[in-house]
């Protein structure tokens, strides 16, 4: 299997969980999905590399939409992790907001050097904050709903000479506000990506071993022989005691829009008689 985006080519032999009568069996608590938006050619797909640890790549090549799969063994317990590259979706309103009402954390990035994706970045954040109000019903107010969202605004490139940066610190601290979570990276040489990935990390709910750096990368087949005890040369292990580990499910694609719009609305949709009918969220 090869994916072009990220540079990955597999070339394994593996039943699929489902066909060995395997289950992944994970909590739905430990189950989340990360949604990173903005412009094109900011860096989005270079900062994915780095948090699956797959390099650096200079040649630019446009991303359509990816949708990535990686699941941990952390402590005994089993995580889950997608990750949607919605690049193209900012040319579909709908689609882009059930990509918003579906995720559970948020990763939007800018450019220095592109000030239109900043302003693009602001029109996003505030487009989340209103949609997951909106579908909680909360009455916190938009301005104080970055509190309760999961989200993290990244300033990519900072690699860059000063002369060539066209956004300062200032004025995205006084657009998006100290409380927001905001980080000024280079996908190229690494700078405060592992600080990104361990926000991420804590804001969304999951373990710091999920950030790139705290767990070893195996491959499919080792993390099910890890999941269910079996390692090969090393007898059964103890649970809880292994070390962290993660391995890409290449098997992965986004679950249906259907499936999607059934998360946002509920498995029943149908409505009691001289109920009015509601509106959909993704409108």
């Amino acid at each position: 299997m090869v994916n072009t985006t990220y540079g990955w080519k597999w070339v394994y032999f593996i039943e699929p969980l489902w066909v060995t009568g395997q289950s992944l069996d994970i909590p739905p608590q430990n189950c989340k999905r990360i949604v990173v938006l903005g412009a094109p050619r900011v860096g989005k797909t270079s900062i994915l590399r780095r948090y699956l640890r797959d390099g650096f790549v200079e040649e630019y090549s446009p991303t359509s939409e990816d949708f990535l799969r990686k699941l941990f063994r952390i402590r005994g317990e089993t995580y889950q992790i997608d990750i949607l590259d919605a690049s193209r979706e900012r040319d579909f309103p709908a689609k882009r907001r059930l990509s918003i009402l579906t995720g559970d954390i948020f990763l939007l990035v800018f450019s220095l050097d592109d000030r239109s994706s900043f302003e693009e970045v602001c029109a996003l954040r505030t487009e989340i904050l209103a949609a997951k109000s909106k579908l909680t019903k909360s009455s916190v107010p938009e301005q104080c709903a970055q509190l309760q969202v999961p989200l993290l605004v990244c300033a990519n490139k900072v690699d860059l000479l000063e002369s060539e940066r066209e956004i300062s610190k200032a004025e995205v601290l006084q657009a998006l506000g100290d409380d927001c979570a905001y980080f000024e990276t280079s996908a190229k040489d690494s700078t405060n990506l592992e600080k990104v990935f361990e926000t991420l990390a804590k804001r969304g709910g999951l373990p710091t071993e999920t950030g790139p750096s705290q767990h070893r990368k195996v491959s499919l087949r080792s993390y099910q022989a890890i999941r269910t005890g079996r390692v090969a040369g090393r007898g059964s292990q103890t649970p809880g005691r292994e070390d962290p580990c993660g391995a890409l499910y290449p098997l992965a694609r986004r679950p249906s829009f259907s499936t999607d719009l059934r998360k946002v609305i509920g498995p029943n949709t149908g409505r009691k008689p001289g109920k009015a009918r509601e509106k959909c969220q993704i409108q």
